[in-house]
């Protein structure tokens, strides 16, 4: 009685202290609900030192705000100030396009300043020798912009300032993406610059109805994200769920995309990402052009797309680039790779452990023999083994590319030859990793699932031989027909099934035969080429007109 006494003191305290904590929550909640809306209502005054005030008191004591007082030369002299980051603004568009304009280039006569325009409007339309101006009064506004790389012009007597787009910092030079190599199409990818990423995009559709949509997504980094799809091809329902799922992303920060893949996912406790993500331009291009939709995030060169299916890991950008039979060939290379690399070495447990009787009978004999003195069951080698590839990919990955390469490739055969003359592996079971190795990095995109299914297969393989293989093969069928992409079935078009999306799946059709785009996307336009581009050599009576 003692016991449950102290059990039941112990959880009232514990119910207590969270629903203190949950009034603290709220609380705080409130607090910090009431300074951002405080914040958003904060307005500039006439009076320029109330508003370079407001200003200091925003932005701190950082020693890259740069504060520029000074005097603009009008019949009336006027007190003016510019606020600019110094390391996120070009200079030469200060110094040259604002400063000495404003300083020292005044072309006003009478009746420009007579005129129904204020002094503010007057600066924009007449002085200032910059592309992107624009006007506000919101001390939120305008310190999100400044931070962002615009410069904010301060007029005394003007409740309204000016945002001069004069954002310019370091940035690397367009080349070639490391993770998505190819033999033979455009080798440049993208960088860590928002414009620069729309850019490359803009050069490849040079098309009105493309529309870029952009929005700020954390309190703290204030990160810009645009949305890219083609207006009358994209499904607008499709459009309307990115943005709601956008909009309801509450965080502080968002550093990279992977931040935003795991916010808007439709699956997020699933093994397969249901979002997709390319650093090649074409690649986004030819998606959107099919009515999905692309994620920019500013800070990152890998960009989202929307909706994503299974067969779309197995496809390469390379392959609309070559002509069909080859690549239908090597797509199916890759459906065996990825086969191979989840259920090889779940496959030799089963048939070492349970099911010998299926090994040819010198080849079992063989197996034998290799296996004599291995203190370890089959399961124990797979898993063993599987876990220290797995450090040694890690490891080349971590360390820098040519020590990385070294210790992947040294220390593979130094352990590997070291284990099975030490009796602690078979051959066999070496020869069974080394090929899984080979075939999981065929298909980059599943290398993360095909890690976790291979160690689940293995597992079940122990346990219950071949027929724990066939009922792991039949939940995960069960659970990819289950995912959805934005609504999309994962597994379109196998499930449900569509014959005519069929030519670009499992094969690749010629790009002339492919004439509608994929029905499951619920594209407005559907038709992508026109009927009767089959190339064919000229008739005789064409050859005779000739």
């Amino acid at each position: 009685m003692g016991v449950m006494l102290s059990y039941l003191l112990s959880r009232l305290k514990y119910l207590k202290l969270l629903g203190q904590n949950y009034k603290l929550s709220q609380s705080n909640s409130t607090a910090s609900k009431d300074k951002d809306e405080k914040s958003t209502t904060s307005h500039l005054s006439a009076s320029l030192k109330n508003n370079l005030d407001l200003f200091r008191e925003s932005l701190g004591n950082n020693y890259d705000v740069v504060i520029r007082e000074f005097t603009i030369n009008l019949p009336k002299q006027v007190d003016a100030a510019l606020l600019y980051l110094t390391g996120m603004t070009d200079p030469k568009i200060v110094n040259d396009s604002i400063l000495k304009p404003l300083m020292f280039e005044s072309q006003l006569d009478k009746t420009t300043l007579a005129s129904k325009l204020d002094i503010i409007e007057i600066i924009r339309t007449t002085m200032l020798s910059v592309g992107e101006v624009s006007k506000s009064n919101s001390i939120n506004d305008l310190v999100d912009n400044c931070m962002a790389g615009t410069s904010i012009l301060l007029v005394d007597g003007c409740p309204e300032a000016l945002l001069i787009m004069t954002a310019d910092w370091k940035a690397r030079s367009v080349d070639e993406p490391k993770t998505e190599s190819v033999v033979r199409g455009p080798r440049e990818g993208f960088i860590e610059n928002i414009l620069t990423n729309t850019t490359l995009l803009r050069r490849k559709i040079k098309n009105p109805d493309l529309i870029l949509e952009t929005m700020k997504i954390g309190q703290r980094t204030k990160t810009s994200v645009c949305i890219a799809y083609i207006k009358g091809l994209a499904n607008p329902s499709l459009i309307e769920e990115i943005k709601r799922r956008l909009n309801n992303i509450k965080t502080d920060s968002i550093l990279e995309s992977g931040y935003i893949e795991q916010f808007i996912e439709d699956a997020p406790f699933s093994i397969f990402s249901t979002v997709g993500n390319t650093e090649k331009p074409d690649s986004v291009a030819a998606k959107i052009l099919e009515g999905r939709a692309a994620i920019f995030v500013d800070g990152t060169p890998f960009v989202l797309t929307v909706p994503l299916l299974l067969f779309e890991n197995f496809q390469s950008a390379e392959d609309y680039y070559s002509r069909p039979y080859f690549v239908s060939f090597i797509r199916l290379i890759r459906f065996m790779a990825y086969l191979i690399s989840i259920l090889a070495p779940a496959t030799y447990v089963a048939l070492t452990t349970y099911h010998q009787e299926l090994i040819p009978t010198p080849l079992l004999f063989s197996m034998a023999s290799a296996q004599e003195g291995v203190p370890f069951p089959a399961i124990v080698e797979a898993v063993g083994m599987g876990v220290v590839f797995e450090i040694l990919r890690e490891a080349g990955v971590r360390l820098p590319r040519p020590v990385g390469q070294a210790v992947s490739i040294v220390g593979a055969l130094v352990i590997g030859q070291s284990a099975v003359t030490a009796g602690l592996i078979g051959a066999p079971m070496v020869i069974v990793v080394a090929l899984t190795a080979v075939a999981s990095f065929v298909v980059p995109a599943q290398t993360d699932s095909g890690g976790i299914l291979r160690i689940v297969f293995v597992t079940l393989a122990g346990f219950s031989g071949g027929f724990g293989i066939i009922i792991g093969l039949i939940g995960l069928f069960i659970h990819l027909t289950s995912l959805r992409s934005f609504g999309t079935p994962f597994l379109s078009p196998i499930a449900p099934l569509s014959a005519a999306d069929l030519k670009d799946s499992f094969i690749r059709a010629p790009l002339w035969a492919m004439i509608t785009r994929p029905s499951f996307m619920g594209s407005e336009d559907t038709q992508r080429k026109d009927f009767r581009l089959k190339p064919s050599p000229p008739s005789e009576k064409e050859s005779q007109s000739e």
